[in-house]
């Protein structure tokens, strides 16, 4: 047993940093898709909202895997793509593809909540803010934003935990990250039970830590205050 952590901690460790910066990565873009996307569904422009609709179900309603496959066995394979410098950057690289198709995915979930959240602002509020002589931007930074966000936040924050656990497909592309470092492991060691526990351990770690985050943040904007 000790021989194992001596052997299988450090190269999980590896791993780790490898889950910790495509999880970091993906997170990132996911917000941004998702504001924009909750944004386009919010607006009365039917192309625009369609838009938004479209991509939304499409993510949701299809595995995270198969979009990885898609990404990099698919779109990757293809020849415009490799004739292009900018997409085969991107789509060459199994790491890359692994961002994209959880941004993509966590994205569309992320969305529905921000898009609940605007919604959910009364529009006696936005009317009464309107009447006060604000611009529409003005109503959006200092009202619905702000309150949407209190609205969404929790749902947010459970799509963060579910964000980092989906890196853990990456390694089907290819991508040696904690779970590839663990499978290597594995069949160096044949110890299946060990490995897979110090790798559950890791991802804890960072789920631990993202929901402490998240909590202090739901503190600091008085959400679930009473619980």
């Amino acid at each position: 047993m000790i021989d194992l952590f001596e052997k299988a901690v450090p190269v999980l460790i590896e791993g780790f940093w490898i889950t910790l910066r495509i999880g970091l990565f993906s997170i990132l873009f996911a917000s941004l898709l998702g504001l924009g996307a909750a944004l386009m569904r919010t607006t009365r422009h039917p192309l625009v909202s369609g838009t938004a609709f479209a991509y939304s179900t499409v993510f949701r309603g299809t595995p995270l895997l198969i979009q990885l496959f898609l990404l990099y066995y698919g779109i990757g394979t293809l020849e415009f793509v490799r004739g292009q410098p900018a997409l085969w950057w991107l789509f060459s690289d199994g790491a890359r593809c692994a961002i994209l198709a959880i941004a993509l995915n966590s994205g569309a979930y992320m969305s529905e909540a921000i898009r609940g959240g605007l919604q959910s602002v009364p529009t006696g509020q936005l009317d009464a803010a309107a009447s006060c002589g604000m611009s529409r931007l003005q109503i959006f930074r200092r009202i619905r934003f702000p309150l949407a966000i209190r609205q969404a936040f929790p749902a947010y924050s459970n799509e963060l935990v579910l964000a980092i656990k989906g890196t853990s497909l990456a390694s089907t592309i290819a991508v040696m990250e904690l779970t590839g470092f663990a499978r290597r492991l594995m069949s160096q060691s044949y110890l299946i039970v060990e490995t897979f526990i110090i790798a559950g351990v890791l991802y804890l770690a960072i789920n631990v830590t993202l929901l402490g985050c998240a909590w202090l943040v739901e503190r600091s904007l008085g959400i679930r205050s009473g619980g």
